[in-house]
């Protein structure tokens, strides 16, 4: 399991500052418009309109906000921007593959920020297919150790629900799913009555690769300088950083 999975989560359980806040309520909305845009204004009948609405829930957007931003992106709100959905890939320092995943009204400033992020921050952009072949579309559900009943009948749970398999991520659980099975796996999860700390659908990398040390300082200053573009709504990386050291860093 990535290392990324890690990241997300400590990076969650830290506390955002009220402008860190906003940028982030800008981006998820941002993700639940064009969902709706593309896909229709279900929920239920929408898999991507249901990871985008998720995830913003677990981010405290208000339910209003998200409403408006799915009326936006049907059309019965005015106002709603034309936004493309774009795909960079790259290499972060020690060979590590990233993905980013952007929503842009203008391709040409997206693509110079996220250049200029890779070459001030040791990275490389690569072409279209470079490291996309790395990644597979899946469910993430992750369940905190702390409130998480034992190994064995979270297995179960998830198993029973349809899930692919259950990871050891430290501190957590990841519940892998197909993005089919996805909203079925996280009802039987919540249904059993196990609290879940995040659920979306994510891109995970078939291999890691261990990195540790400076090497890890580099490779997190990347994909933050990433994360922080305003366009971008996803970075994705094969990186396995132990925890300690992500916390610490």
């Amino acid at each position: 399991m990535s290392g990324h999975s890690k990241w997300a989560t400590i990076k969650r359980k830290k506390e955002a500052t009220d402008a860190e806040r906003s940028n982030m309520y800008a981006k998820l909305l941002r993700a639940v418009e064009v969902a709706a845009r593309e896909g229709g204004g279900s929920v239920e009948g929408n898999m991507t309109l249901a990871s985008a609405v998720e995830k913003a829930k677990s981010f405290s957007v208000p339910n209003d906000n998200i409403e408006r931003a799915i009326k936006r992106g049907t059309g019965e709100l005015g106002g709603g921007q034309k936004y493309e959905e774009v795909v960079y890939e790259g290499y972060a320092p020690g060979g590590i593959a990233v993905m980013i995943e952007a929503l842009t009204d203008n391709r040409n400033r997206t693509a110079q920020e996220v250049r200029h992020a890779f070459s001030r921050n040791g990275g490389n952009l690569s072409e279209t297919g470079t490291v996309a072949w790395q990644f597979s579309r899946k469910g993430v559900i992750v369940v905190e150790k702390a409130v998480a009943p034992d190994e064995e009948r979270l297995l179960e749970l998830a198993l029973e629900g349809g899930a692919e398999d259950l990871n050891d991520s430290e501190s957590s659980w990841d519940i892998i799913t197909t993005p089919q099975d996805f909203k079925a796996v996280q009802t039987a999860i919540e249904a059993a009555g196990v609290p879940i700390f995040s659920a979306e659908l994510s891109m995970i990398p078939q291999t890691t690769i261990p990195v540790d040390g400076g090497e890890a300082n580099q490779v997190l200053r990347l994909i933050e300088a990433l994360e922080d573009l305003d366009d971008v709504q996803n970075v994705y990386a094969n990186f396995d950083i132990p925890e300690e050291v992500m916390a610490a860093l």
